[in-house]
């Protein structure tokens, strides 16, 4: 089974490195520019800010199995809204990736963050990889950003 830890702000240290060594390994963010950004206090400063926000807390969550953290997550449920979860990162770490685990990680933040108000999902991706995983979680095409970046909901 796996559950959902929160990480408050005052530790988001840690999540930091481990987020922006996936971004990396995952060619998410591949220019300098990118890496200053997202390993800058602006950013993360921000994000932390969004935690202290109510309402539409961000959280940010790690994913455990086991008593082993085994990937990470943050979003945003916007409960003064129309009860979007918006996903802002989402990923299972390498070495547990694969038989379904994505999969059941989804499905233990879904119950998670339905249970606190989630009446739908939405996400952007960048790869086409993941945009099959959301597609195999019921997923479908929503158009694209203000910025160009494909759009994904799940109702």
């Amino acid at each position: 089974m796996i559950t959902i830890e929160e990480i408050p702000a005052e530790q988001a240290g840690q999540f930091w490195s481990i987020q922006f060594q996936y971004l990396v390994d995952d060619g998410i963010i591949a220019g300098d520019e990118e890496r200053a950004y997202f390993s800058g206090s602006e950013y993360r400063g921000h994000i932390e800010a969004l935690m202290r926000r109510e309402p539409n807390r961000l959280h940010m969550i790690y994913f455990v199995q086991d008593g082993v953290r085994i990937g990470a997550c943050q979003y945003c449920t916007f409960k003064s809204e129309d009860g979007k979860c918006f996903l802002l990162d989402f990923w299972v770490f390498p070495e547990h990736r694969g038989g379904g685990t994505g999969r059941a990680c989804f499905a233990a933040l879904a119950a998670y963050t339905r249970a606190d108000g989630a009446a739908y999902y939405a996400l952007n991706y960048a790869k086409e990889d993941s945009r099959r995983f959301w597609l195999s979680n019921g997923f479908v095409d929503d158009g694209v950003d203000e910025y160009g970046s494909p759009l994904m909901v799940k109702r």
